[in-house]
């Protein structure tokens, strides 16, 4: 199986899915994306040169019809992998979205206080920590504490790419960043483990502080790994009714990780999922509104 950290520079992964099905799930209005990725066209936007695969473009007009189509208004654009360090297709896609997006950039061991202060006024809100070792990535506590002051003073949100083994190893770290934090996706609790496994239970203490959220989202994945749908279900509705007040969704659009033909998650069934994650439609209205609202628009 293909993981990130065995792709060639020259494979090609299968396109996003263009025909979402008609949702089950009618979002509530202002329901938030809070983490998909734009890729170019490379060009305007040029792929980074180390990058470790070469993606199909998958330009903001492409997530603006997938979203309209599943009924989500708002999002979060993360910076990806594929664009390195270079924030432009995130400042571009922000500029263009009629005050509907907030952006996400990667941790740079290079960032100035002016930096972050040109970035904040094109809209970022946050620096995404990618420390997942299925990348390639150490957990960097020495990133962090380098970083992390120089978000003080916008209240930048400071979010977590973690797996394996990470949070029971550097949950103090974590939990010492005096910002709001993100969590993303299943942070290395394996489904097929249940609810009463060393790496859920250091997820859910980090939730127990009000300012750190559960971003859930790759369930696909999961299952694309081995994992059984309803071992999903467990795991996430555990996370929803231990903090329902600090969870957010996002698609993980265009979805890269996937080079199999037949397999590219189809959109419509992921919005879907949270009809089982969260059978209650005021919790996901939550999810999908109320808590990206607050954690998103804070100024």
């Amino acid at each position: 199986m293909t993981t990130y950290a065995t792709r060639r520079q020259d494979a090609v992964p299968f396109p996003p899915d263009p025909n979402p099905h008609k949702p089950r799930l009618v979002a509530p209005a202002g329901s938030w994306d809070c983490h998909f990725h734009i890729y170019g066209p490379p060009q305007r936007f040029p792929y980074d040169e180390n990058r470790g695969f070469t993606p199909p473009a998958a330009p903001i007009e492409h997530w603006q019809r997938i979203s309209a189509a599943i009924g989500i208004e708002r999002g979060v654009v993360v910076n990806p992998a594929i664009h390195g360090l270079n924030p432009a297709v995130v400042l571009d896609a922000i500029a263009r979205s009629d005050g509907r997006l907030r952006g996400v950039v990667r941790a740079d061991p290079k960032l100035t206080q002016r930096d972050v202060e040109r970035l904040h006024a094109g809209g970022i809100r946050g620096v995404r920590f990618p420390f997942a070792k299925e990348l390639g990535r150490e957990f960097n506590a020495d990133l962090v504490h380098a970083v992390v002051p120089l978000m003080e003073a916008t209240r930048w949100i400071a979010q977590f790419h973690v797996d394996d083994d990470a949070l029971e190893h550097h949950a103090d770290t974590i939990a010492a960043v005096p910002l709001p934090i993100v969590i993303d996706g299943f942070a290395g609790v394996v489904p097929k483990l249940g609810v009463d496994q060393p790496r859920l239970r250091a997820y859910l203490d980090l939730l127990r502080r009000p300012n750190v959220y559960a971003k859930l989202m790759c369930a696909d994945r999961e299952m694309h790994l081995g994992q059984r749908y309803d071992d999903v279900v467990t795991i996430a509705r555990a996370i929803v009714a231990h903090a329902p007040d600090q969870v957010i969704w996002g698609t993980d659009w265009p979805h890269s990780y996937l080079f199999e033909a037949n397999g590219v998650p189809n959109d419509g069934d992921l919005i879907d999922m949270l009809l089982d994650f969260a059978p209650d439609e005021a919790v996901r209205r939550k999810i999908l509104a109320d808590n990206p609202k607050r954690l998103w628009d804070f100024d």
